[in-house]
């Protein structure tokens, strides 16, 4: 009788149809995409005109609200919650000034600095030598395609 119910519960669950994929309402309501400037020094860009604070780094979009960190494979989403464990370091590490709706209690804090981060997050969301490694491999490749390094192929222009 147990095989006969098991086999019954496996066909039940694999005929019922997966339920949709869970959007998440973050508050973050931008009418079309948000123009978006460089973060200087970093590989992050922001958008300075957005009513959020919204990012964009690794073809991924980030935001920062009241209820934490979401990420969006585009600018309106659909947002996933994300932990402050997986929020990539260089995102972090983006100055108080870069946030255009900082959160009140960051007032005060030094404009040209990462928030606070250790007081919600701890020290684990410092870069590590792995991430500081991968994020130099990057940069230097995204600078190396603008500085002509791809001549050879075609596509000098002397």
């Amino acid at each position: 009788m147990k095989p006969l119910l098991i086999a019954a519960l496996l066909v039940l669950a694999l005929t019922v149809p997966a339920p949709a994929q869970l959007r998440v309402d973050i508050g973050v309501n931008l009418p079309a995409p948000p123009s978006l400037v460089v973060v200087p020094g970093t590989p992050v860009y922001y958008a300075p005109q957005a009513p959020a604070n919204v990012f964009l780094y690794g073809h991924q979009y980030w935001a920062f609200t009241p209820s934490g960190w979401h990420v969006g494979p585009n600018w309106n989403g659909p947002w996933a919650v994300v932990e402050p464990a997986f929020v990539p370091v260089p995102v972090l590490r983006v100055p108080v000034q870069y946030y255009p709706a900082p959160p009140g209690h960051w007032r005060g804090w030094a404009r040209n600095a990462p928030p606070r981060w250790d007081g919600n997050y701890g020290r684990n969301w410092r870069e590590t030598s792995a991430e500081r490694d991968w994020r130099e491999k990057e940069e230097r490749w995204d600078h190396g395609k603008h500085k002509g390094h791809d001549r050879g192929m075609g596509h000098d222009k002397k």
